[in-house]
């Protein structure tokens, strides 16, 4: 019996030869290809990219059997490359849209499909519930249409790409590389096995001193949980810049979407202060005004920030699927999420966390700054604000009766007074003094999200835990 396939925050994702399988990602290329020809695009193509996770590169080939069958005409990568680097090809190709096959931080174990429209970035909720109507009746159907790669090829409708040909030619107009090479800087780098290995050391390297860690391809993710740039990922890059006495560390994730940051002491910087760094960045050192988007769960500096340089701030529910939109339709400067992912004006309404990784440097380059400096200059402006997330697996049986106890205000959190409960996605509480904590489910994993941003390491960690009680976890 094949397996619902449903998007979540970020295209479909499940563990490999469970539900993701060759059999369930044909019939996903099946549901997508006939909602291509309905809107008669098929000549207009779909891009098509992959991950360097087990299999990655098979199940790619797999999906282009499928959507060459029914006519579609597709440009596939020639290698394993971060997602925004692929999705930068649905532009310059002028195609219908683009897949991707990555679980991005996931997991080893998992495996997914990202479906990117014509604009490269997230599909929208509309776009994604119209994709799984199509994969649910081609599944029903019990049979797929594919045919070879090489009849594919013979017959025109399979070109094969090197997805960099475009992509850096543009992301060079966008940054002065060379004063970033010419700076002087040690940046360790560390690609966390994934995609985006290569990519930094060989746009950056010069007078700049480039040490790439966990730069090869092993599907396992050794030494860590999942290719997420947080702190319990990065204990080899937060050593490296120590023993070398780097400047700074930079990771992406297993999709090279998202971005990491260790200072020059070898502590990680969290993504909710990389996020009020860059905005910082746009605002001030590239001189850009216009709006910026923040997802619910990501820093309240971008309020401040916004009030600073009297420029607006829209806020929308989790994930570059709301986000991407909004950038697009209000022009914004700047998007961003908690979970490290950040797209910038000029560029795909998309994460990318080697353009990201190269602003940083160029913030580094142009102010002449550490990181820690960097933050300091920033809580002069802002205030400070320190953030941590808990991700407590928990059974699904509970989700009700948590969601409900989470929507009932505590009152009290830390000995503030909670003087707003926010229900925009999950429950989120603010408090008298600006702190704030949440509590949401993940779109792609059996886990209870607690947040919290306050002005202390200590508060954090007690409204984690005070959170964590009162919803009974």
């Amino acid at each position: 019996m094949p397996a619902e396939i449903n998007f979540g925050t970020d295209g479909w994702r499940a563990i490999i030869a469970e539900d993701f399988t060759f059999e369930n990602v044909r019939y996903a290329a099946a549901g997508i290809a006939q909602y291509i020809n309905e809107r008669h695009l098929g000549k207009q193509g779909l891009v098509i990219g992959y991950d360097t996770r087990f299999l990655s590169k098979e199940f790619a080939e797999a999906v282009v059997e499928v959507l060459t069958a029914a006519g579609i005409k597709v440009y596939l990568c020639d290698k394993a490359a971060p997602t925004p680097v692929i999705s930068y090809n649905i532009i310059t190709h002028k195609a219908a849209g683009g897949i991707v096959i990555t679980s991005s931080h996931n997991p080893p174990e998992w495996n997914g499909l990202k479906y990117k429209p014509e604009y490269a970035g997230s599909s929208s909720p509309e776009i994604n519930a119209a994709l799984e109507t199509k994969i649910a009746a081609a599944q029903k159907t019990g049979q797929v249409k594919r045919i070879s790669l090489e009849n594919s090829k013979a017959s025109g409708l399979m070109e094969i790409i090197d997805p960099d040909d475009d992509y850096i030619p543009h992301i060079l107009k966008l940054v002065d590389i060379n004063k970033i090479r010419n700076s002087g800087l040690h940046v360790v780098v560390d690609p966390m096995f994934g995609a985006g290995a290569g990519y930094l050391k060989n746009l950056i390297r010069g007078k700049t001193k480039v040490t790439e860690i966990q730069g090869t391809r092993n599907p396992a993710f050794p030494g860590m949980k999942q290719p997420e740039p947080i702190t319990i990922n990065l204990s080899k890059l937060m050593a490296a810049v120590r023993r070398a006495g780097a400047d700074v560390g930079l990771a992406t994730d297993g999709d090279a979407d998202r971005l990491g940051v260790v200072d020059e002491k070898g502590e990680f910087v969290t993504q909710l202060q990389i996020y009020g760094l860059l905005a910082y960045y746009v605002l001030e050192v590239r001189g850009e005004r216009g709006p910026m988007v923040k997802s619910i769960t990501t820093t309240s500096m971008i309020n401040r920030l916004g009030e600073i340089y009297n420029v607006p701030v829209i806020e929308t529910p989790v994930g570059f699927k709301y986000i991407a939109p909004v950038m697009m339709s209000e022009r914004a400067i700047i998007g961003g999420e908690e979970s490290g992912g950040y797209g910038f004006a000029g560029h795909i309404p998309e994460r990318d966390g080697v353009l990201s990784s190269l602003y940083f440097l160029d913030l580094m380059v142009r102010t002449k700054k550490r990181p820690s400096q960097l933050l300091n200059d920033l809580y002069k402006k802002v205030g400070p604000h320190y953030y941590d997330r808990l991700d407590v697996p928990f059974d699904p049986k509970k989700k009700e009766s948590v969601m409900q106890k989470a929507k009932v205000s505590p009152g009290k959190i830390g000995g503030v007074k909670v003087k707003e409960v926010n229900t925009l996605e999950g429950v989120r509480y603010m408090l008298e003094d600006g702190s704030w904590g949440m509590v949401r489910f993940s779109g792609t994993e059996p886990l209870v999200r607690i947040y919290c941003e306050t002005s202390s390491p200590k508060r954090v960690k007690e409204c984690l835990s005070e959170i964590k009680s009162y919803i009974g976890l």
